[in-house]
Formats: structure tokens, C-alpha cells, sequence
């Protein structure tokens, strides 16, 4: 991808924004046969109807329900989870609006501050809200500062908190994570680079410590991001089964479509469905991984 001037009529102002490549309008069909109710734990709608923030890096393509619905059935998911992307804000009516349309039973991870009302709160849940995303790695995330605030008010609805950061911000924050209340999520496997140390580096050995602890999850998505190779990415199966070893029962996976920010070759997303088969050789292990482990965190 190539960074381009960027002036289009969705957004307020001119901004410098990365114009992503869209993904396989032709997803294949997996190696894995889904099991019943499996579920795709991460990806996003973009639609023209609603505006992007402007000063956002990325400006992604057209993302509609209806090619979700086309990758379902071709992947054999029947649940998802919809999550609010950074170029949104938290303007979380893209995605709200077509949960409904994804024809599968759809929770979202939404954005909002402290400033959100109680009455908003239990619209949201009314919507299939389930958990509130912290985006530390983009611009267009709520400060961290109303971490411990925000995560008072959402635990009595059994929501969870969300994610996206860096290696080096897993790091500063342990101590911080490990004390919260509520469950959490880790995306991308935290964006921990395979090459960079493999599992003896100390970003991935700090996330093995909060995820023996049962309130952190992790979430086996965008592979391409942390991967110096290209489809199967080989190089981070030692990550993901050294947490498999772990915590089987606190591991999700996501397909991150449609795979915004990828400055490398766009990968057919069967193919990301199908890592599975080597990171999690177990059948019963993948069960719980697809099934069994979003229907706790989400409840489906």
C-alpha cells in the first residue's frame, strides 16, 4: 500500500490517511470443517453512510454485511463479533447497524468514554454490546486514564475491556492489567513480532504472566501483522502454541476481516481459518477455541 493524499467527502477536514487494499472478494473454501456455532471473535463493517474521523492513518475499503454473510457460510461461521475500528471513533452506528444484517447471531465491542449515560449503556447491551475496546496503537482510542473507572461501571453488566496495543505498551501496563476487575482481551496476540525474540521476548513472556491468570484472553488474529513470512506464517506457531499450552480455554479466533493496514500480499481469509490445523492440532482444543470460549466471554 502506498500512503496517499487523502480528501474525500468522508471526513470533516483534509488529513493524510494510508489507503488499504481490499480483501479476496473470493474466500476459499477451508482445509477446517467448522464445527457447530464456530465464531469469528473479530472483524469490522465499513460502510459509505457513515463518516471517518478525520487524522485517522488508515482509510479502509468498502466492507459490507452482505460479503460478511458470503465469508460466513464459506467458513462455516454461524456467531460473530463485530468490533468497532479506529477510524470510526466513537461513532459506534456502522457498526450497530449492521449486526442485524449479518444474518448470524453478532455481538460488538464498542468505544465510548465516561461520559456515556447509563441509559446509553443499557441501549448498547440492548444492541449486543459486550465489551468496551481501548485502542492504544491508532489514533481515534479513548485515553487510558478512564480505564479503571470505565471498567467499574461495565462490570456488572458482564462486559469485558478490549485491547489493541503494542509490545512495548503490554509491557508498561502489566502491572496495571493484572490488578483490573473485569476480564480482558489482548488483540492480535499483541502485536508481538515472531522475529523480535520469538517466545523468550520479554513483551510475549509479560503476556504469558497475565494469561495464567485466567482474566486475560487472547485473541489468535492477524497473524500477517506479526509475521515476517508469508501464508502459514510458520514463524508464529511457537507463539500460539505456547499459549495453547497455556490457557486453551482463554483463546479466541478472529478473521480481522477485511484486513485493513496490510502492506503485504492479502491473504485469502480461509487461510487464516485454517492456521488452526497447526496451531491447535487438537480437535477438541479447536471446539472449545471456536465454540466453546466465545460463547463464556460473549454469551452467546
Amino acid at each position: 500500500m502506498i500512503c496517499h493524499y487523502n480528501s474525500d467527502s468522508k471526513s470533516s477536514s483534509l488529513d493524510m490517511s494510508e489507503f488499504c487494499q481490499a480483501p479476496d472478494p473470493h474466500p476459499n473454501a477451508p482445509r477446517l470443517s467448522s464445527p457447530p456455532l464456530a465464531t469469528d471473535t473479530h472483524l469490522h463493517i465499513f460502510g459509505p453512510a457513515y463518516p471517518y474521523i478525520a487524522g485517522r492513518e488508515y482509510t479502509p475499503p468498502e466492507a459490507l454485511p452482505g460479503a460478511c454473510r458470503q465469508l460466513f457460510h464459506t467458513l462455516g461461521i454461524k456467531r460473530a463479533v463485530l468490533v468497532q475500528p479506529s477510524v470510526y471513533g466513537e461513532d459506534n452506528s456502522c457498526m450497530l447497524n449492521s449486526a442485524p444484517k449479518l444474518g448470524v447471531p453478532t455481538r460488538c465491542i464498542v468505544v465510548i468514554g465516561l461520559d456515556t449515560t447509563d441509559e446509553e449503556l443499557r441501549r448498547l447491551h440492548d444492541a449486543g454490546a459486550r465489551g468496551v475496546r481501548f485502542i492504544l496503537a491508532h489514533k481515534g482510542g479513548r485515553p487510558l486514564a478512564e480505564l479503571e473507572r470505565l471498567t467499574e461501571r461495565i462490570n456488572d453488566m458482564g462486559w469485558h475491556v478490549q485491547f489493541l496495543l503494542r509490545p512495548e505498551a503490554l509491557l508498561e501496563l502489566e502491572p496495571r492489567l493484572a490488578k483490573l476487575q473485569s476480564p480482558f482481551v489482548i488483540d492480535h496476540i499483541g502485536l508481538i513480532r515472531a522475529s523480535e525474540g520469538g517466545v523468550n521476548q520479554p513483551a510475549f513472556q509479560a503476556l504469558l504472566r497475565l494469561f495464567r491468570t485466567g482474566q486475560c484472553w487472547v485473541k489468535f488474529t492477524g497473524a500477517y501483522r506479526i509475521s515476517t513470512e508469508a501464508p502459514p506464517y510458520r514463524d508464529i506457531i511457537p507463539l500460539a502454541q505456547a499459549l495453547v499450552r497455556q490457557r486453551p480455554d482463554r483463546i479466541l479466533w478472529g478473521s480481522d476481516w477485511p484486513h485493513v493496514m496490510l502492506r503485504g500480499k492479502m491473504p485469502n481469509t480461509s487461510e487464516l481459518l485454517d492456521l488452526l490445523l497447526e496451531w491447535v492440532p487438537d480437535e477438541k482444543q479447536r471446539t472449545r477455541i471456536l465454540v466453546d470460549n466465545p460463547e463464556e466471554l460473549f454469551g452467546f
